[in-house]
């Protein structure tokens, strides 16, 4: 005699029409959660309907320990041998296909976003640079999570009377503890005044969101989506607050005091070097056109001196030659009076006149080829200025200054400058002009 009969009102519909949940016990329609047996005896051909995004565990007990069966939406079908070979193993404890096995179905949803908000009291937190001081500070955040390993999950939980609730205060409490020491550490790990953690939010985020994702997964068997820190609230209103802003503005106002004198130090000493510096550069530049206009007052002049230089030896020579027949040296009376012809003084004078010769030769010879010179600014030869009287007369020309000299005008120590020369020299110190006083009798002596 059979025991069920294949009626739709004795058998039993295995599903989840919960809109949210994360671990789900099924039992029999229109009957409560733990209220008879019924809701673990599963009977052969009632229907299992498994959505996408959702897993169903069959957990059953043998005389050798307990048993679980996964089967993963979609499914949709009537529990029989041939489309259930998942759980065929099972199926001899029908007794033909009409006695329910003992079984109790959980449904666990691997598409639901779980977001649980946890909050932290106040707790104190110490200054990097005042460790004496502690503020109380708060954290409030959420965490979102699901499971996507649901195998690793069953194997840290116990399905049987699971509660959600409990779930989420476990994993509150591991979050707050986690949360807790990573902000309490904060001042000094960003080194900053612990009353400015609050700047910090976004990389404490990332910091705790790092850190707790893979610690979840390994204890919970959850998939941590994201953690949100919504606030860092300082307890503004404590002493302790109070007592350490005040520290902490007495130290910036003086820090600050310190700054602003060091700036202004700098800056003086930037102006002093800088003062210096331009001093030294004016020095430099003076120095280096000074040296530029002689070397430009030499090179314009240089041609015009070796001409002049060139002329006195001409004019030496030529003096040299005019006297040759002075005592005698132009006879050729050889007797014994020495007033006949003079060999020596005769060659030394043609040797004389040759070397002025090719002197003043050359020196033409130059001047009309512009032999690899260029004569630039030559003043007039013989162009001299005279000091008399203590001022600057003239110009005169060579002639000019002998006929002075005769007339005692100009002696050996008077000053003369001729264009060209970087400073005003006594008249024996030219040797176109001294060699003229050579040339002037002595005064007659009125005695």
């Amino acid at each position: 005699m059979r025991l069920f009969t294949k009626n739709e009102g004795l058998l039993d519909q295995i599903r989840c029409d919960e809109e949210e949940y994360l671990i789900w016990k099924w039992h029999p329609k229109n009957t409560n959660l733990g209220e008879s047996k019924r809701e673990n005896a599963i009977r052969f051909g009632s229907s299992l309907r498994v959505k996408t995004g959702e897993v169903a565990v069959f957990v059953y007990k043998q005389k050798d320990g307990s048993y679980l069966d996964y089967i993963e939406g979609p499914f949709d079908d009537v529990l029989k041998t041939a489309n259930l070979p998942v759980i065929s193993n099972i199926l001899g404890l029908f007794y033909n296909g009409d006695t329910p096995f003992q079984a109790e179905v959980y449904f666990i949803n691997l598409a639901q976003i779980i977001q649980t908000k946890f909050a932290i009291p106040y707790f104190d937190i110490y200054d990097v640079n005042f460790k004496e001081f502690s503020i109380p500070v708060a954290v409030r955040g959420t965490i979102t999570f699901n499971i996507t390993d649901y195998k690793n999950f069953i194997k840290l939980h116990r399905l049987i009377d699971f509660n959600l609730e409990e779930f989420q205060k476990q994993i509150k409490d591991a979050v707050c503890r986690f949360v807790k020491g990573s902000v309490a550490n904060a001042s000094i790990r960003y080194n900053i005044p612990s009353w400015q953690i609050e700047t910090k939010l976004p990389e404490l985020n990332k910091e705790i969101e790092d850190g707790l994702k893979e610690r979840l997964e390994t204890d919970f068997g959850i998939t941590c989506k994201a953690i949100d820190l919504g606030a860092i609230e300082i307890d503004k209103n404590s002493s302790n607050y109070l007592e350490l802003m005040r520290v902490t503005k007495d130290v910036e106002v003086a820090k600050t005091e310190a700054i602003k004198e060091a700036e202004v130090k700098n800056i003086s000493d930037k102006q002093r070097i800088e003062a210096e510096n331009y001093e030294e550069t004016l020095r430099i530049q003076r120095e280096e056109e000074q040296y530029a206009k002689h070397k430009e007052t030499q090179s314009a002049n240089l041609n015009a001196f070796e001409t002049e230089k060139v002329a006195e030896v001409g004019v030496a020579g030529a003096n040299a030659l005019g006297k040759m027949g002075e005592n005698g040296a132009g006879n050729i009376n050889i007797d014994s009076s020495a007033n006949g012809f003079n060999p020596a003084a005769m060659m030394a004078s043609m040797a004389l006149g040759g070397a002025v010769g090719q002197n003043i030769a050359g020196t033409m010879q130059k001047i009309l080829n512009n032999e690899k010179e260029e004569v630039v600014n030559i003043p007039p030869l013989g162009t001299y200025y005279v000091a008399l009287s203590g001022k600057a007369t003239g110009p005169f020309t060579l002639k000019q200054i002998e006929q002075m000299i005769k007339e005692n005008k100009v002696d050996k120590e008077t000053l003369i400058w001729l264009k060209g020369m970087p400073d005003w020299v006594k008249a024996k110190d030219l040797t176109e002009i001294n060699i003229l006083f050579t040339d002037i009798p002595p005064i007659p002596n009125d005695k």
